[in-house]
């Protein structure tokens, strides 16, 4: 099925006032600690998300990092691919990534099993991360040489998931569309699209949307944009209620309930090392980070009933 990419967003209504009733805007921290001891379901068979989104600043990163985080914590056995250069998912979940570290780069190019370079992370039980280094940088280039090259990733993490059957696989991706946001996106079943509030949003996401119907119709019939997450959400403006009012109208089945608000712990928490779940838990930012993962595990284990059904 071919996605269709979203309107280009309309301009707000200045005549009404930019910020509404500021009591309806939650506090970036709260009076008592989120709980972050519920068990999460399991999903039906293990689930493979590329975080994908070409417009640098969306959350991709933050949102890969905090949500595997949280289904860790659920009891959930996950998987971190750092797929960007910088590194910064293995930053912050605490993994060091600095030059002559082996990780993502020599999986790519030098066929490395995946089991053998992966840590574990601090933030919890069960997290494992895939560390990137800079010389993921030059793997574009080393690559194009390479027979199968947009697969390389497929193939290692098949013969990962059919070894240690991970509940969940998080790629995050580099902000961009090149040769390695395409292993990811072959890799993977399917796409979390995280979807910044603000004017430019949904202009970002067409160019992503008609990659990935390239990539449907050629490299991975599988794949297909399964959720949608609302980011960097004020609840005080006119234009992100309404940013997040067409997001919601375009993307009816795939936008989570959860919005992940403006929250100065969120952007503190990575130059701690951690997830803003472990750094600051008496957050909105924390809070809204465990919804979103509650209704990803929710989703994942609705999954099952659904192939019961039509068994």
């Amino acid at each position: 099925m071919t996605i269709t990419p979203p309107p280009t967003p309309r301009r707000v209504v200045f005549e009404e006032p930019e910020f509404g009733d500021p009591k309806s805007l939650v506090p970036d921290d709260l009076e008592f600690d989120v709980s972050r001891e519920t068990t999460l379901p399991k999903p039906a068979r293990p689930r493979t998300l590329v975080i994908a989104n070409q417009k640098g600043g969306v959350g991709k990163t933050t949102t890969a990092v905090n949500i595997a985080t949280a289904l860790a914590m659920g009891g959930l056995t996950v998987l971190v691919i750092d797929l960007d250069p910088q590194g910064n998912a293995s930053t912050a979940l605490g993994i060091e990534h600095h030059e002559g570290v082996q990780g993502t780069y020599e999986v790519l190019t030098a066929n490395s099993p995946i089991e053998s370079l992966i840590k574990p992370s601090p933030e919890s039980d069960g997290l494992w991360v895939l560390p990137a280094t800079i010389d993921l940088a030059g793997a574009e280039i080393g690559l194009v040489s390479t027979p199968a090259r947009e697969s390389r990733l497929l193939h290692a993490l098949r013969k990962f998931k059919d070894k240690y059957h991970p509940d969940y696989v998080f790629i995050d991706c580099p902000p961009s569309l090149g040769l390695l946001t395409l292993n990811a996106l072959v890799a993977a079943d399917e796409i979390l699209i995280p979807i910044q509030c603000e004017y430019y949003a949904l202009e970002g996401v067409s160019q992503l949307l008609r990659t990935i119907n390239l990539v449907k119709g050629s490299m991975n019939d599988h794949l297909h944009l399964s959720t949608v997450l609302l980011t960097m959400y004020d609840g005080r403006t006119r234009l992100a209620s309404q940013v997040a009012s067409q997001v919601r109208e375009h993307f009816k089945e795939e936008t989570l309930a959860a919005a992940i608000p403006r929250s100065v712990r969120v952007s503190e928490a990575p130059s701690y090392g951690q997830s803003v779940i472990t750094y600051h838990s008496a957050s909105a930012g924390a809070q809204a980070y465990l919804d979103a993962a509650t209704e990803i595990a929710a989703r994942g284990a609705a999954m099952e009933t659904t192939e019961e059904r039509s068994a």
